[in-house]
Order: structure tokens, then sequence, then C-alpha cells
């Protein structure tokens, strides 16, 4: 069986027309307005593109490639695609013009989008070169922050996991080459490579069926991708976790064959004047427990533990990146299954930190384990901690699939975390704690808490259990990635099934906080 992969992604200083890639990648704007001397044609009339300065400069008959547009109905519009032949530096070559949309709504993200769009669109080629990086957003974008994003771009459109497929079917196209870039934008790439490989990890570990990584296997797997890197690595299996009073995972993990295990990952600098924890839920598959979830609703359960395989793949990157700051990760890995053994409704456990759960709904087990990995974080001395979860089905419908929801005890901490999202193209939209409003709603009958708080506002009562395990003082995060984590429809640099989201946002975020 084939392996996942991605393109390999060369840089240069070189002009496009210097290179023999078999396909070269240009950009085209659309026009602002309609084409005519009164602004008022028919719809019927061809709108015309405008090819890109650095497309015009490398085309030796300009005149006759937005001719040639103009008759294969190429318009600009963003996303779109169109190949032709056309004379570069003295002899014809096939090129591949990606429409980039309007100039003045030009963007990084539509930037990022348009490498995605292309990559996907060469995969018959064997290899391409493109000048798209040349482009560079009108909006304070940097040549450096163009470069990085054309970079994410062509390697996140061309991911594959072929893994499984008795006949894997890869793709022709093995690399890229992205041109015309100096030494600061060429070493942007070289950082963007680090942040792709780390949601390339994190594709992979998701994708990967709930059989081949229970909470043993994927453990095994985390322990073995951190090999040589430096960083600090602990697990905890069952018995220790019995021990040691983490009564969220264990109880969940309790319907398993496979005991839970919570891993933890500590890379430190010797600069480091901040210790973040990033903590996730692992649940390797989701029953529901004996509150059981349909089987339509089990289909997507293998990816119960992006959290922690984001957690895992940002410590990594953190580690690559010798970024100057303390960063703790926390797994909290366990299997929800069903057995004679199981956690029922209505039993009560005791916490790591002390506090008492009535464990009202089997189905609600993210917050569960979180918690403890919450209080696990804490001990080991955090100022900020920040969770990362497929919490609740309930931020899926306030917010669909392409915007990921964030609660905070702290807003400054909230608008930064935000701030990184929308700079990577990975949204998040800020929801109340409600702490005055809900906050009583997620205390217990016979113990201090219960897991669930009603039927409404599900994404607030999730993240109002878990700040119960936050100690006055320290700053954190909840990120509800339920909708965001997958994908049933692929999108320009996204292909069907896990994103990999928001690991370039947790990336770009720390990066922020060692540069304070």
């Amino acid at each position: 069986m084939s392996s996942p992969t991605v393109i390999g992604l060369d840089t240069s200083s070189a002009a496009l027309g210097e290179t023999d890639a078999q396909l070269l990648v240009v950009g085209s704007f659309a026009p602002s307005e309609p084409n005519g001397d009164d602004g008022d044609v028919g719809a019927d009339v061809q709108r015309r593109p405008v090819l890109t300065p650095g497309a015009a400069a490398v085309l030796d008959g300009l005149d006759d490639a937005v001719a040639e547009l103009v008759a294969l109905g190429h318009d600009g519009a963003e996303g779109s695609t169109v190949r032709l032949r056309a004379m570069v530096g003295g002899s014809i070559r096939t090129v591949l013009v990606v429409g980039l949309g309007t100039a003045p709504a030009f963007s990084v993200e539509r930037l990022r989008r348009a490498a995605g769009t292309a990559v996907r669109a060469a995969s018959d080629a064997a290899g391409i070169a493109t000048d798209l990086a040349l482009n560079v957003p009108a909006d304070g974008t940097t040549p450096a922050q163009a470069a990085a994003a054309v970079a994410e771009g062509l390697l996140l459109g061309s991911y594959r996991f072929e893994r499984y497929r008795s006949k894997p079917k890869p793709s022709r196209l093995v690399r890229a080459t992205i041109v015309g870039l100096d030494a600061a934008a060429q070493a942007a790439v070289e950082r963007a490579r680090i942040a792709i490989d780390a949601v390339t990890w994190v594709r992979d570990l998701v994708n990967t069926p709930p059989l081949d990584k229970r909470p043993a296997a994927l453990a095994d797997l985390v322990v073995a991708g951190f090999e040589g890197s430096g960083v600090a690595v602990r697990v905890l299996d069952g018995d220790e976790l019995i021990a040691g009073g983490y009564g969220g995972i264990v109880g969940v993990g309790r319907g398993s064959s496979v005991g839970p295990r919570l891993v933890e990952l500590r890379v430190s600098h010797p600069d480091a004047k901040r210790h973040i924890a990033i903590v996730g839920k692992g649940i390797t598959f989701d029953t529901g427990g004996y509150s059981l979830k349909s089987t339509s609703g089990q289909e997507t359960m293998k990816t119960d533990m992006a959290g922690a395989a984001t957690v895992a793949a940002v410590v990594r990157a953190v580690a690559r990146l010798g970024l100057p700051v303390e960063v703790t990760g926390v797994l909290a890995l366990a299997e929800n299954m069903v057995s004679g053994d199981a956690q029922r409704v209505s039993d009560v456990v005791t916490m790591r930190d002390g506090t008492t759960v009535e464990v009202m709904n089997t189905d609600a087990e993210g917050r569960m384990v979180l918690g403890d990995g919450i209080a696990h974080a804490a001990e080991l001395g955090a100022d900020t901690i920040v969770d990362v979860a497929t919490l609740t089905g309930a931020i899926v419908i306030a917010l669909g699939d392409l915007i990921g929801g964030i609660m905070a005890n702290d807003d400054a901490l909230a608008a930064s975390i935000v701030a990184s999202a929308n700079a990577v193209g990975e949204p998040m939209w800020q929801l109340p704690l409600a702490i005055d409003e809900y906050g009583k709603r997620v205390e217990g009958t016979v113990a201090d808490l219960r897991n669930v708080g009603g039927r409404e506002a599900g994404s607030i009562f999730g993240a109002l259990f878990l700040h119960r395990f936050v100690p006055k003082g320290v700053r954190w995060a909840h990120l509800d990635i339920a909708g965001i984590a997958w994908r049933e429809s692929a999108g320009a640099y996204q292909p069907k099934g896990a994103t990999g989201s928001p690991v370039r946002t947790l990336i770009t975020w720390l990066e922020s906080l060692a540069a304070e």
C-alpha cells in the first residue's frame, strides 16, 4: 500500500521562462468593471482577463495569449483555470492560467487558494513552475508572506491519502518550483514547509481508520513521530491513570478492551518567558457509549481525536522552528465503546483535580477527558492553557464546516487566536462563555458537576464545564473544531476528509507570542 504524500517543493530566484518545467502556472485577474466604452455590455460579451505583470513579462505574444484566453472562455474569475499554448522565450510552452478574481479583492488567502487550485488542475503534469508568488496583495502582505501562501497552497492542495487503496492512483505531479524569490521569501517557504508537514501529519492520523489508531496504537504513533526531536515525551497507561485519579479519562475508556492513555509532550527553550499548554481531545473512536450514536452519527467518529493530533503536530512544529516559548502538549486518549464494563448514565466519577461529575450523557465524553487533561496541564505550571477538541455538534449547527468556535476566560487571548486564524485562512468566531447566564446549569444534583447542561447552547455548556477545571489566574481558551476538522467536499487546497485545521492557526499564534 502506498503512503499519503504531498509533492516535492523547490524555490528559485530564476524567472519563470528560464525553467524547464513541463507546465508553467501564471495568474490572471478578472476585470473590475464590464468591458466596453460605456461600461454597459450584454451578458453575452466576453470579459477580458488581465494577465498578471509576471505572466505578461514572460509571454512573447501577450495580445495573442489574451485573445486565446477570451476564445477559451476564461475571464479570470477566482478558481477558474484554463490551459493554452503560448510563446515563452522563443519556444512554445504549455501554460496553465489560474483566475485570481478582481484585483481590488485580491488577498493572501486568494493567493493560497489559487496555488491549491493550480496544483489540483496540474495533476497530469510531471512538474510545474509558477510565479504566482510575485503577485503580492496590496493589503500589507509582504513578498515573503505571499511566497509562503503559495507554498502552503501547493503543498496542501497536493495532499493525497492512498494508504488503504488496493490499487492506489497517485498523482503524476511530483514536484513544483516557485520562481522569482529572494532570500527572505525562500526562508518563508522553508517555514511554511514545517507548518504544512504538521498539517499533513494531522490529516494522516485523522484519516487513519479507528482500528489502526486505538489509544495505545495512537500513543505509539505519536511517540514515533517525536524520535530525535529533542521533545520530552511521557506516556501514562491505563493503570497509571487509575492510580493518578484521572477519573474522566478512565471512565470514558472503561468500555474498550484497550485502555486509555495520556501523552505529555514538552518542548523548552532557554529564552522562553511563557509556558503554554495545549490540551487535545483524543477519542480514537466514539460510539457515544450507552448514549449510543446512530450508524450515520458514527461514520466520521474516527475524527474525534483530531484535537489530540493537532496538539502533537503543533508541538513538533514548535520544536522544529525553535520558537522561544515553552510548550506542553497533553493528549487525552480513550476509545468510547459499549461493553458490560462501560460507563453508565448517572455514574459519578472523580476527576484528576478532585471534582466529582455526574455522567448524564456518555456521549458527552470529550469534556470528561479534557477536564483531566486541563488539570494535568495546570499542575505543570502553564500560565496559558488552550484546549482543542471536536467537542460539540452544536458548533457545526452554529458555524458550519468552515468556521471554528472559540470561548475563553480572557477576551484578549481569544482575539489573538482569532487574528492568527484569520491570517492563515482558518477563520474562527468567538462565542460568549456566559458564566453569569448559564454557569450554574452545569452543577450536579448529587455531585459537583454534571457533564451536560441542556439541549440549547450546547457549545457554551461544553466550554462552561471545561472552565471549572482551569485554575484562577490561568488564561484559557477552548477551541471547538467539530466543524472544521473534517470536510465532506473538497476546497481549493482541501481534499475531502481531514483538514488539519487549526494547526496553522496555533503555530502562527505561538509565533506571535514568541515575538512579544
